[in-house]
């Protein structure tokens, strides 16, 4: 029959045990999230460097953020001076503000 000495020395060997198997599965896991990591940051670098190396894309522009300003299909004239810049609008937003219509529109 157990005694209190036995159930006590169970008890804390099971927690010593558990205790251990944690500490040593958390740090493979770290390991393994480190190389996993590092391996990913190696890849982007590489990816980049191919990138960027030639200077130009396969169509021959050098930056698409510097394409972004030139647009192919522009829907508003130019402004002609200062005043008519500032009153501008851009071409996604609408002359007119949206009114919606008066009346029960649930009947």
């Amino acid at each position: 029959m157990n005694t209190v000495k036995s159930f006590w020395v169970g008890w804390g060997s099971l927690i010593v045990a558990g205790a251990g198997a944690y500490y040593y599965a958390k740090k493979e896991i770290n390991a393994d999230r480190r190389e996993k990591y590092l391996k990913r940051q190696q890849s982007q670098y590489e990816q980049n460097m191919l990138q960027y190396s030639s200077g130009t894309d396969d169509d021959g522009h050098s930056n698409p953020a510097k394409e972004a300003t030139n647009d192919p299909a522009p829907t508003r004239h130019a402004p002609q001076n200062e005043e008519q810049s500032v009153r501008e609008k851009s071409k996604y937003e609408a002359s007119v503000v949206y009114r919606a219509p008066r009346g029960d529109r649930f009947t």
